[in-house]
């Protein structure tokens, strides 16, 4: 990115080459020792961090199910707006009542318990908010991408990670691509020329109808401020539109793969579904990147028969091309790989929970995946601002212009 924006650390196409994982990650819980608050740090393997989740929605509780099953953590705080929602996390990972935080400024007061890290899993509107308060509270952080819905935001995010840095505390963004080795070493693979010099790429992120349920839901009580943050996927403000809270899988692996951002974005789209929220549902930009790179993506949350996650990369003498549900392949003259991903939605958040506690426990603040992560954020609001202008946005005026989007919280208990 351009000075002063720039976000510390660099472009590692293998951002988790230091992840030593765990020997027994499956062992018993009572293998680990419980640390006192804020010594889960350069403290052994056999760390037990204490957790709190922010966001206790469908993943949440899905994803803190997982930190438990590793054995490392010991989940003791939950945080959602809704008390249903921590009550089942709750209830079923055994954290006290007296631990089950509701309101919006909930988070807060878990942030004053007896934590070594937090996870957030809350709409991506919150991110920066949560994120700043808990590195200020001396929290390891392990968050959901995307980072941010604004620019504003993406900023708060890499300011974030370098007060993490400072502090000696963790910060990993949970991106599922880049903990494969597949994903790895097809960037490898470019990076070391196999597939000759970069032509062209495109990516695309192509689904059904992803917030269904959520329209339904807002459909009964369009007005009401708390349906409406429970429907959190067909606002705008909330989820940073579909280009950036779900096509961002796609364009991260574009970014890992050119190693750059864009200079700038020609974009459209609309929609066409008869969601009751103010989403788009099909997006089409081109980017150019520098060396005369151009990536063309295109994507849709609408309609049925066709469901991929892609990214491929045309060399002079080879193709990268992977697949978030399928084979990650690269062919060339002299050079090539194919291999099944498997489930990646899964096994991706696995590594990324054990490549966490292992970097607490082994002191490292290197906070690789913060960069990237707000470099592919950034690329899709780029996408969205030219899209919602059906015109050419440049990465300078974005950043220049630092569009902030504004939620509306009156109705909404604190």
């Amino acid at each position: 990115m351009t000075t002063p924006q720039t976000p510390h650390g660099t472009d590692n196409a293998t951002p988790f080459t230091r992840r030593r994982f765990l020997a027994g990650t499956g062992a018993s819980v009572l293998a680990f020792t419980v640390l006192k608050p804020g010594l889960a740090r350069a403290a052994g393997a056999n760390a037990k961090i204490n957790l709190g989740l922010i966001g206790c929605g469908k993943r949440g509780k899905w994803i803190a199910e997982l930190f438990e099953q590793h054995g490392g953590y010991h989940l003791v705080a939950v945080a959602d707006y809704f008390q249903e929602r921590v009550d089942a996390v709750g209830e079923q990972l055994q954290v006290g009542a007296a631990q089950r935080f509701t309101g919006l400024q909930g988070y807060r007061r878990l942030l004053e318990q007896q934590l070594d890290a937090v996870v957030i899993e809350s709409p991506p509107y919150f991110h920066p908010e949560q994120a700043a308060a808990a590195v200020e509270a001396g929290k390891h952080v392990y968050m959901a991408k995307p980072v941010a819905v604004d620019v504003l935001g993406c900023l708060s995010i890499d300011a974030s990670s370098r007060a993490a840095t400072a502090k000696q505390r963790c910060f990993l963004v949970d991106f599922q691509t880049r903990a494969n080795p597949l994903y790895q070493a097809a960037v490898q693979a470019v990076r070391a020329g196999e597939i000759g010099k970069l032509i062209f790429a495109e990516a695309s992120y192509h689904c059904g109808p992803t917030w269904d349920s959520m329209d339904q839901l807002l459909r009964q009580d369009p007005k009401n401020p708390e349906v409406r943050l429970r429907a959190w996927g067909v606002d705008r403000v909330l989820s940073g539109d579909v280009i950036t809270e779900q096509n961002i899988h796609a364009l991260d692996v574009a970014c890992w793969m050119l190693g750059a951002e864009p200079l700038r974005a020609c974009g459209t789209g609309g929609r066409k579904r008869e969601f009751v929220g103010n989403c788009w549902d099909h997006f089409a930009v081109i980017y150019h990147f520098p060396n005369d790179l151009v990536l063309s993506f295109n994507s849709r949350q609408s309609g049925y028969g066709y469901d991929d996650i892609l990214c491929r990369v045309y060399g002079s003498q080879g193709t990268v091309d992977t697949h978030y549900f399928g084979n990650v392949t690269v062919k060339a003259k002299e050079f090539h790989s194919d291999g099944k991903v498997g489930n990646l939605y899964h096994d991706g958040v696995v590594a990324n929970i054990a490549t966490f506690h292992d970097c607490i426990t082994r002191g490292d603040w290197t906070n690789p995946t913060v960069a990237p992560s707000v470099r592919s954020n950034l690329t899709t609001i780029l996408g969205r601002m030219a899209s919602y202008r059906n015109g050419t946005v440049t990465w300078p005026e974005m950043m220049q212009a630092k569009e902030k989007l504004e939620a509306d919280f009156k109705g909404l208990k604190a």
